[in-house]
């Protein structure tokens, strides 16, 4: 069975808690998903669900904070109108070099308006990305005096907004980032939120630091981007779930993959060849770097498939045929093999589970 990624049902509960503090409308989140909030009071914290939905109800959460007409703090405005064109006006750069100095631009022009921007400078063998954002006093609209989170509002503003920078450059040259050096200007945290953070990035960490950054080698900005507006479109529109699974275990080989075999199934998936060739390698180094990253080409393209399929099963008009069409297979009972094999039940009998759990 392919690996899925599955979030903590507390994570849902945390984001809609925090809209309905800023006075937001978090039940429309959701039933949007497929929920009522009733439902996920009752679940157990620690039960899972699929990311795919995560990743759904926090872009629909951007929509929501977008609307008060603010700069949204967090995560460097994943999921907004501005951070979706600047990745547009980046993506035909040559190489990562390229597309972090038309970044720069941008931010630098918007920045009045969205209240974060990142600057690189180079020195020597390394490279860093500074990221900067407009914080706001505790009790404002985004920082409300009761939630939980109030206290360490800054540092939590800047660690995920470099933590979306990391990961965007890795997935834009599809391989990992070994960066050198955190720092963060806000407060120590907590210690879990630390080994969070580390697992991440895997460098040495500082908080209260003078500068908001992380360093990595100057030769990553010499690297080519490996996509391309249309498999750039795939990522934004499920941004969240893939960088999520990055800061699970940052696999940028795996997420680059995942992004380029998800454009068209219709003629059928890449060959291993054609991928190397897409991601500007050769096969024997895509192979190392698949078998670094504990997966292969035909395991991405099983999760990828089995991801699509469960996500078209939640919808009740998604006809099973229609489906089995879309993903590339010939015969829709070569796709209820394959499904069965994925998830240990036919596509009917898992449409039939998620109507007796409704």
């Amino acid at each position: 069975m392919p690996r899925q990624l599955l979030i903590p049902v507390r994570k849902f509960l945390r984001l809609l808690d925090y809209m309905e503090r800023i006075e937001l409308d978090p039940e429309s989140m959701a039933q949007a998903m497929g929920y009522s909030r009733r439902e996920l009071l009752v679940m157990p914290s620690d039960q899972r669900l699929p990311g795919t939905d995560y990743s759904h109800m926090y872009r629909d959460a951007v929509r929501q904070m977008q609307s008060l007409r603010r700069p949204i703090p967090w995560a460097a405005g994943i999921g907004s109108e501005a951070h979706q064109l600047m990745c547009h006006c980046i993506i035909s750069s040559k190489t990562l070099g390229d597309a972090l100095d038309m970044a720069q631009r941008f931010d630098r022009l918007v920045y009045p308006l969205i209240g974060y921007r990142m600057r690189v400078e180079r020195s020597g063998a390394s490279f860093e990305l500074h990221y900067q954002v407009r914080t706001e006093p505790e009790g404002s609209i985004f920082v409300p005096g009761d939630w939980d989170r109030a206290e360490h509002y800054q540092t939590v503003a800047q660690a995920s907004g470099l933590l979306i920078w990391f990961a965007f450059c890795g997935w834009l040259i599809g391989r990992s980032i070994d960066p050198q050096a955190l720092h963060i200007g806000g407060p120590y945290v907590s210690d879990a939120y630390h080994d969070g953070l580390a697992r991440v990035f895997q460098c040495p960490l500082e908080f209260d630091a003078d500068e908001v950054k992380f360093v990595a080698p100057a030769e990553y900005l010499e690297h080519r981007l490996v996509h391309t507006q249309d498999s750039l479109q795939a990522f934004l529109d499920n941004a969240v779930y893939e960088l999520i699974e990055l800061s699970e275990k940052p696999s940028s080989t795996t997420a680059a993959i995942r992004s380029l075999v998800r454009l068209d199934f219709s003629d059928g998936l890449p060959s291993f060849e054609q991928m190397a060739s897409n991601l500007h390698m050769s096969e024997s180094s895509l192979r190392r770097r698949l078998l670094k990253e504990d997966t292969s080409y035909q395991k991405i393209k099983d999760q990828v498939r089995c991801e699509i399929a469960v996500d078209h099963l939640r919808r009740a008009d998604t006809k099973i045929t229609d489906l089995a069409e879309y993903l590339g297979f010939t015969e829709p009972s070569s796709f209820v093999r394959s499904f069965r094999g994925w998830m240990g039940v036919t596509p009917k009998a898992y449409r039939d589970s998620l109507k007796h759990t409704a």
